[in-house]
């Protein structure tokens, strides 16, 4: 990115990180203070905060002001962190450390990550409805990101995951896989982001079709860097996944990588309805082209 993009990178991931800070689960006169303890504890966590991103940006690519979508924002967040949470625990992929910590469960006990989740993806429900936009906006803000986070959406991509473990998946399987897990938190926050934007229904599509498309390009070349990646520059053991059902596993290196130039193309010509999509574009760029 140029010195331009990496400017508003920062100031979107410091806007939200404000946010989520002062605005969120800050209930000092509550009992139940360790609850809140548990969920900021994995929420202000830190990370990427791509999907705040993504918000933001197709709201701003759409004409709206992007400062205006942060309860938005904060809503998918607090889902992907819910996500997080739920999926180290014991039952789940027993993890003991994310990012660097111990995990929620780790510091909390699995009876408190588990209800911190539940929590959090309540809290993303509220922070949609009560949003300083119009009715009609948050209604469909709801719709949106139940869609895409729940039995059709993420939580169904889960199931899936869980049920490919134990057998030998076909190509289609593992898409229907990944639309779901990686590509549908990604679509429900590009197309909050058109909708706090007041985009058109035609940037609504376009918006749902970069996601799918990004989301699968990542997807895949997650896998190919745990293959061929570099374990210091991943943080994490490279050869992890060899036992699961991936892209690599079923089509191989170098056909993995024309695949990830295919929906990598697909992506980017999707941002020709916003009229200003050059960081979308660089950002899209480099989580393809990623080492980590």
């Amino acid at each position: 990115m140029n010195p331009e993009m990496d400017r508003l990178l920062r100031e979107y991931r410091d806007y939200i990180e404000d946010y989520l800070k002062n605005n969120c689960f800050v209930y000092p006169q509550e009992p139940q203070q360790v609850l809140f303890d548990a969920m900021r504890y994995s929420l202000l966590a830190g990370g990427k905060r791509l999907r705040p991103v993504f918000v933001f940006d197709f709201c701003r690519m759409c004409g709206g002001d992007w400062k205006q979508a942060a309860p938005f924002a904060a809503a998918v967040e607090m889902v992907h962190t819910y996500s997080l949470i739920h999926d180290d625990l014991p039952c789940m992929d027993n993890d003991d450390y994310r990012r660097g910590r111990l995990t929620n469960h780790k510091v909390y006990g699995e009876a408190m990550a588990v209800l911190a989740g539940d929590a959090l993806l309540t809290g993303a429900f509220s922070a949609l409805a009560t949003a300083d936009l119009d009715a009609e906006t948050r209604i469909q803000g709801v719709k949106i990101l139940s869609r895409c986070a729940g039995e059709l959406g993420m939580v169904g991509g889960q199931v899936l995951d869980m049920q490919s473990e134990s057998r030998e998946c076909t190509p289609q399987e593992v898409e229907d896989i990944h639309t779901r897990k990686t590509a549908a938190l990604i679509q429900a926050a590009c197309c909050l982001g058109v909708l706090a934007g007041g985009g058109s229904s035609e940037q609504m599509d376009s918006a749902k079709t970069f996601a799918h498309s990004l989301g699968l390009a990542f997807q895949i070349r997650d896998d190919i860097l745990d293959v061929i990646g570099n374990a210091e520059e991943l943080g994490k053991a490279v050869g992890a996944d060899g036992n699961k059902n991936t892209f690599v596993q079923l089509h191989g290196v170098d056909a993995c990588q024309e695949m990830v130039r295919i929906y990598s193309q697909k992506a980017e010509a999707a941002l020709a309805a916003f009229p200003d999509h050059r960081f979308m574009e660089s950002l899209c760029r480099g989580l393809i082209n990623r080492n980590h």
